[in-house]
């Protein structure tokens, strides 16, 4: 690898200053803007930022990107997704636009149960090619890292098989993965009213392989009525932070139930979706340093009320956002429409959805210190982005801007 030089950016946005922890109420706003701006790239990592002409004597020898009349931004973080997985469940779309919810599709067999059957029926070579066709296209839309959870097995077998075709794309794509357990997804048919015994299972089967075979980082459950009690829910999550998997949680999607204040009493880096969190909750998780990981593209394609993402800035909690890319709720892999919904459907600003979709969403896997922001050190995972300035990435929605990527300091998509 050699060295790369990106000259005279009309804005090069480095949301400095937050590798420590993530940015919080009007820190979200900060993003550290260089007019005309420059980066100097050595082999992976980022070695310069400043005005072009400062940067311009030390860039000897570089490959010259030209970014003029464009912005560059940090790689964008996904930090919840369901991305490998197999089957379509676009059948779906079309009972709940005649009415059906999304809870009575999944009681009837559908929803997470549908994707199980097809995941568990589909090979591994079938799961990890299905799943690299979707990270080449996140990567198109200027994603760099991406988080990935299981649960589409809720039996061993399938969830090892997720794991394995997750860790194995993390070594051959160029988008990094960071892997999430999710057995306690939904309840099996089978234990159906048996709840507690596969909760069991999960905590003295699954979990202690996860660990042992070295397959996740992060445990995660969806604590929702119908689903899994914040009681069980506590001791899933417990159980992994006793192996060291640290605890996120899918929290409050359909109705408040606790998850939110779960979250903060167990030390989650995370709770995700949000829609129904309680005033208490948001309380609790600001004062805990909890990240929000909100999914508004989920809220927009279930045509459900979006979570309250300028009520939580304004209490004090970091929020991230993310795609949800699952075959349900949000078949998408578009962060950069994430960040016009966060816009136009939170009350977020243009510069707290670039915060959320970069440092922050970092945070949210763990990766702070390592990407999310363009600082000298980091990773050089960089998307130049075709917009005049950042205003304009959300002004000009539902659009695509992507330019150029440039993962670990090479360049992986290049717009002709």
């Amino acid at each position: 690898m050699g060295s790369l030089f990106i000259k005279n950016a009309n804005q090069v946005i480095t949301v400095k200053g937050h590798s420590e922890k993530p940015a919080t109420k009007e820190e979200m706003n900060e993003l550290h803007i260089i007019e005309n701006g420059a980066v100097l790239i050595e082999n992976d990592r980022i070695t310069a930022v400043g005005p072009t002409e400062e940067l311009e004597l030390k860039a000897v020898n570089a490959e010259v990107i030209d970014a003029s009349g464009k912005i560059v931004m940090p790689g964008l973080v996904d930090p919840h997704t369901h991305v490998v997985y197999a089957g379509s469940r676009e059948n779906e779309f079309n009972l709940r636009l005649n009415g059906a919810t999304y809870m009575e599709i999944m009681n009837n067999g559908g929803g997470i149960h549908a994707t199980t059957r097809a995941t568990r029926a589909a090979s591994e070579v079938e799961l990890y090619q299905a799943t690299k066709r979707r990270l080449d296209k996140f990567l198109r839309h200027g994603v760099t890292t991406i988080e990935a959870k299981s649960g589409y097995g809720m039996d061993w077998e399938t969830e090892h098989k997720q794991l394995i075709v997750a860790k194995r794309l993390n070594e051959d794509h160029p988008i990094d993965i960071v892997s999430t357990f999710m057995g306690a997804h939904a309840v099996p048919k089978e234990y159906k009213g048996r709840e507690d015994k596969f909760v069991d299972i999960i905590i003295n089967e699954m979990l202690p392989r996860v660990k042992e075979e070295g397959l996740a980082e992060f445990n995660d459950v969806f604590c929702e009525h119908g689903v899994y009690t914040p009681e069980q829910s506590r001791r899933v999550l417990e159980a992994g932070k006793k192996l060291g998997l640290i605890p996120k949680i899918h929290a409050d999607e359909i109705e408040p139930y606790q998850g939110a204040e779960l979250a903060a009493e167990i030390g989650a880096i995370s709770a995700e979706h949000l829609l129904r969190a309680s005033d208490e909750g948001i309380k609790q998780m600001a004062n805990a340093g909890v990240i929000a990981v909100l999914l508004p593209g989920t809220a927009f394609f279930l045509m459900a009320e979006a979570a309250r993402g300028r009520k939580m800035i304004d209490a004090g909690v970091p929020v991230a956002i993310s795609t949800d890319a699952n075959p349900g709720s949000s078949p998408s892999v578009s962060m950069p429409f994430t960040m016009n919904l966060a816009c136009l459907s939170m009350g977020m600003t243009p510069a707290e959805s670039i915060v959320a979709a970069t440092i922050n969403a970092a945070h949210a896997i763990n990766r702070g210190r390592e990407i999310g922001s363009i600082e000298v050190g980091k990773k050089a995972d960089i998307v130049i982005q075709d917009v005049e300035n950042f205003i304009q990435l959300n002004y000009h929605y539902g659009m695509n801007h992507t330019h150029t990527v440039i993962k670990n300091g090479k360049i992986v998509v290049q717009a002709v």
